[in-house]
């Protein structure tokens, strides 16, 4: 519950900032940080690591191009299904254009925060710049994180079914080491289940949860937290009259637009790994597993400190795929991996944000002087 207060604490934090503070928040010279643990670790796993004979292995063929270039076009599609979801929640009066915007501005926000908060805080102020009331953006984004919640409680279980310990990560004669993830992944699943149920609960139930956060805002180490939970209890309400308004058809696509955006995240680095490592033969189980590890790893470091989850996800790469990696490219392909999927979202929204604000400035004045 604490981590939850924090998390909503800096929802409700960003909704209410003055537009300069707010503003500072998106700044691109915060792009220097990712970039700099993200090299770091990339040096120090390079110098360790790399194997020039393993590099020279790769063949840098037609094959491999096709791959790559395929790997870009899924996540092309990736942006545009969560961009057709934007455009849904907002009942259309975001143009594609728009919307494909603001999803680069939400990416790079995401990018450059710590994943334990995400980019969901930002993503609140700045559906609220685009003529929209500070209330619809907030059910959109409370609608958004209960359908990717949802979306990891029915993949991990599936996965893991249908796959086993193999899902997680490369199997292992160190028990101790495979039974820590699964229970780290286990402890994960059963926080989202309840972090997702307690948001259902509140759009659903939005009553008994405003009860419900009043009487615990009164405890004693939850008091000044107390004006944030009671926003949290009027953002459920607002939420719950927002998709009462809604057809069963809207969430068909809401969902299917959601789904479709994190299975082609996760299937990039099933690509890349088929592009670069050619002797991985390109079976059904070979990319489930490659897809699944993608997926679990991702899950992992939804908690890491560091912006964008740089350099642990680097760290991380080759051990979440040794038994597909020779060790010595194990970095190289990492850092394919996270140019395609990361460090394009930092250089686009180096691009785009500064015009972004000054055209949310320069609305904001003209407003002032009607």
């Amino acid at each position: 519950m604490h981590y939850f207060v924090l998390h909503l604490e800096k929802h409700t934090k960003i909704s209410n900032l003055d537009s300069e503070e707010a503003l500072s928040s998106l700044k691109t010279n915060r792009i220097l940080l990712p970039i700099l643990i993200g090299l770091g670790v990339v040096f120090y796993l390079v110098y360790q690591q790399f194997d020039l004979n393993e590099f020279q292995k790769i063949k840098w063929n037609n094959y491999t191009l096709f791959l790559l270039c395929l790997t870009v076009f899924i996540y092309v599609l990736r942006h545009l299904a969560f961009a057709w979801r934007l455009r849904l929640l907002s009942g259309y009066k975001f143009k594609w254009s728009k919307s494909i915007e603001l999803i680069f501005i939400w990416e790079f926000a995401s990018a450059v925060s710590p994943t334990s908060l995400g980019g969901s805080a930002v993503g609140i102020f700045l559906l609220a710049q685009e003529k929209l009331s500070g209330a619809k953006a907030v059910s959109m984004v409370i609608i958004t994180v209960i359908v990717d919640t949802l979306f990891f409680l029915i993949s991990i279980p599936i996965l893991y079914l249908f796959l086993g310990d193999e899902s997680i990560r490369p199997l292992t004669d160190s028990t101790e080491m495979m039974v820590g993830f699964k229970w780290t992944l286990f402890s994960l699943w059963i926080f989202m289940f309840f972090y997702g149920f307690f948001f259902v609960l509140g759009i659903l139930r939005s009553e008994f949860m405003s009860k419900f956060i009043r009487w615990i805002s009164n405890i004693s180490i939850l008091k000044r937290y107390k004006p944030n939970l009671e926003n949290i209890a009027k953002d459920f309400k607002t939420t719950s009259l927002e998709m009462r308004t809604k057809n069963s058809w809207f969430y068909i696509k809401i969902v299917f637009s959601s789904f479709v955006g994190w299975i082609f995240k996760f299937l990039a680095i099933a690509l890349i790994i088929l592009a670069i490592v050619h002797a991985v033969e390109p079976t059904f189980l070979n990319i489930s597993v490659l897809y699944s590890r993608s997926e679990m790893m991702h899950t992992i470091t939804q908690f890491s400190p560091t912006p964008g989850a740089s350099g642990v996800s680097e760290w991380l790469f080759g051990g979440f795929y040794g038994d597909f990696i020779p060790k010595g490219i194990a970095t190289i392909v990492a850092v394919i991996w996270r140019l395609i999927t990361y460090y394009t979202y930092l250089i686009i929204g180096v691009i785009i944000i500064p015009n972004w604000i000054r055209t949310v400035w320069s609305r904001r004045k003209t407003q002032t002087e009607i």
